[in-house]
Formats: structure tokens, sequence, C-alpha cells
């Protein structure tokens, strides 16, 4: 723990949704064998609640930066974050600049251009880094570039206890 490169990674799609899940859970485990004043034998070591407590704030602080890329996998925190995320309300142009309806094949081209999103989606995860530690950026990679609430969810639990326990 503590190197960069060392996110969970389970193979499929959305990496991420494994990593926010498995913290949540480490958490909350840690949280009870504190509570229980115990440990958990693996093998000739044993894993504290203050280990587990660390392996989760480790996967945070990957998935907010401390990472190969040295990029937030939320979208509008830090310097560096996905700007071509697979998401149809932040990829196509706002009303106000595009008044005109634009069905779905007609949104192809937003989808498949490779600018940046004109909607930033603030506060989204999205899906991670591939088994190598790189990301795309692509909206087609929706594995990697798309925010999902199974993602999202168990992260707010992670950001709210680290929050109130620095």
């Amino acid at each position: 723990m503590g190197k960069k490169g060392s996110l969970i990674f389970k193979a499929g799609g959305s990496n991420m949704q494994h990593v926010t899940s498995l913290s949540f859970l480490l958490l909350a485990y840690s949280n009870y064998l504190s509570h229980a004043n115990k440990v958990v034998p693996c093998g000739e070591r044993s894993a504290s609640p203050a280990l587990l407590k660390q392996l989760a704030k480790r996967q945070v602080d990957y998935i907010l930066g401390d990472n190969p890329l040295g990029m937030s996998y939320m979208v509008g925190y830090g310097a560096r974050f996905p700007q071509r995320i697979h998401h149809r309300g932040s990829s196509l142009p706002s009303v106000e600049s595009h008044p005109a309806r634009i069905g779905r094949k007609a949104g192809s081209r937003y989808y498949l251009s490779p600018n940046p999103n004109p909607n930033l989606l603030v506060g989204a995860v999205v899906g991670g880094p591939n088994v190598s530690d790189a990301f795309p950026d692509s909206r087609p990679y929706f594995q990697e570039s798309e925010p999902t609430t199974y993602i999202n969810g168990p992260l707010v639990g992670l950001l709210a206890y680290f929050s109130a326990h620095p």
C-alpha cells in the first residue's frame, strides 16, 4: 500500500464499482473489528482495523489523483480529470447553445467527437483505469469513462467518513 498504482482491480467492465464497494466494506468491517477489539488472521499475518481503514483510504486517494497518471477520476476535482465521459447530458451541447431537438442518431457526432464534454458532470466518478493503469478518456470506452450510481454511491459513504475522521 501507499505506492502509486495500487488500485484494487477485478477484471471486467467498470472496475471502479469494485473499488468503491469493496473499500466501503473494508471500512465498515474495520469499524466492526475496532468495536469488537478483534483482528483478521491472514496466514502468518493479521489485518488490524487500522490496516483495513488504511487500505480503504488508499483507494479513495487513488480515485482522487494519487495514482500513476496523477489524475482524479472524479469529474471537476483537481487539475486533471476525465474530460470525455460517457454521459449523454455531458456530451451534448446545452439547450441554450443548441435549442433544436437532437435525436438519438444525431447525437452520434457528439458522442464520437474528440472534444471535451461541453457540460461538466461535477463530482461524478467514472469507471477508472484499465488493468495497466491506462485511461483512454474517450466516450466509446464506456467501461472506463461512464459514471454510474453504483460507483458513486459507496464513494459518498467513504468520503463522508474520511471527512469526519481525517
